[in-house]
């Protein structure tokens, strides 16, 4: 199961249930995908497909989303 967090634009930011411990996001696009750490700082982790330019706008809606981001992911995985 995948849960959305969040749509904004060409991007869906998503869990993977149980994936890993460590907070993170995933972020599909129609052209790829890339998996961002949220702490201590919003960085990359991996990506696929994307552009350097879709990977900016990615880590930016990741940073606009942060507070949501981390709610749902302590709501999602009880933390």
């Amino acid at each position: 199961m995948a849960p959305t967090v969040v749509r904004d634009g060409a991007f869906r930011l998503f869990f993977f249930s149980r994936e890993e411990s460590r907070i993170h996001v995933h972020v599909a696009h129609p052209d790829g995908e890339a998996k961002f750490w949220l702490t201590p700082v919003v960085a990359l982790s991996t990506s696929t497909g994307l552009s350097t330019k879709q990977l900016k706008e990615a880590q930016s809606v990741v940073e606009l989303h942060l507070k949501e981001i981390q709610d749902a992911w302590n709501h999602h995985f009880g933390g």
